[in-house]
């Protein structure tokens, strides 16, 4: 998914924008309206905690002993709405399915679906479970703000390239000083460039650090200054210019996400309103006249 499409994603509806086409017929009409109304969306989510909560109380051994069947028979009518919930977002865009499959997060969603579907036997058995755990990652596409976050995260990919680069310049400039500085007194941490730069990565974890800096410093006194320079540069500066590209590309996104709410609608936003709108006044036109008949 590019940058560009993860933006689009997020930024629109995931429900049909425009009226149905002539001739669709009403279930699809009705479907767009489901897909539309917020009980669904909500509905969905509620079934998307339920199933995450299921999965997790099914790996007590105790509970699974217990209640195992209806785990599993929870499971499948989980799986059964989730189906249901796909189709009516396919009626919705019928006959334009390529729609439905053009959003990248139903692509992901129908993903999900098709492979819980395998038979939980055999050689499939592992991949079955594991599908029932990738369920639990929709509910990053039924929440509108984890969208956003999921699309800053892509968006910022090229500018974590550019920190990954001069990250690595670091560690190789480091990695070759400190091989040759301490690999005669402390050959555990610095015997070859690979164990060194695999030591870098621990001291920039900041795990345990100073007992690497304490054996350098039993033979050279100015040992300090490395391994502190590299902790400044490697772990506050080079990790808080990470975290300073994902903050500058959510802003973005929301920036985009403001300019796009603040647009002019399109033609087929005007005419998905004026048809609600025409659908609402049908519904208020029949009740007249049914209420002096009653």
């Amino acid at each position: 998914m590019s940058t560009t499409d993860a933006h689009r994603e997020d930024s629109q509806p995931m429900s049909p924008a425009g009226p149905p086409p002539r001739g669709a017929g009403p279930l699809v009409a009705r479907a767009r309206r489901t897909t539309r109304a917020g009980w669904f969306r909500h509905g969905v989510t509620a079934v998307i905690v339920a199933n995450a909560v299921v999965i997790g109380l099914d790996t007590s051994v105790a509970l699974a002993a217990r209640f195992g069947g209806a785990f599993a028979l929870a499971s499948q009518a989980f799986l059964a709405i989730f189906v249901v919930e796909a189709l009516i977002k396919m009626a919705a865009v019928w006959p334009r399915l390529r729609d439905y499959f053009a959003d990248g997060w139903n692509l992901f969603d129908f993903t999900v679906i098709a492979v819980s579907l395998l038979p939980a036997t055999g050689e499939l058995a592992t991949l079955a479970r594991l599908a029932r755990l990738f369920r639990v990652l929709r509910l990053v596409s039924a929440l509108p703000e984890l969208r956003l976050i999921v699309a800053t995260l892509i968006r910022s990919v090229p500018g974590m390239f550019n920190v990954l680069a001069l990250m690595s310049i670091v560690f190789y400039v480091y990695g070759v000083a400190g091989y040759h500085l301490f690999r005669d007194i402390d050959p555990t941490h610095w015997r070859t460039l690979g164990i060194s730069l695999l030591s870098l990565f621990r001291i920039v974890t900041l795990e345990d650090w100073t007992d690497i800096m304490y054996a350098a410093l039993d033979h050279h006194w100015w040992a300090w200054a490395y391994f502190v320079s590299f902790v400044v540069v490697g772990t506050f500066v080079v990790i808080n210019l990470f975290i300073a590209v994902v903050i500058n590309s959510l802003d973005e996104a929301k920036q985009d996400r403001l300019r796009d709410l603040a647009a002019p609608p399109t033609h087929g936003e005007l005419l998905a309103e004026l048809s609600r709108t025409r659908d609402a006044l049908a519904r208020l036109q029949e009740r007249l006249e049914r209420g002096p008949r009653g």
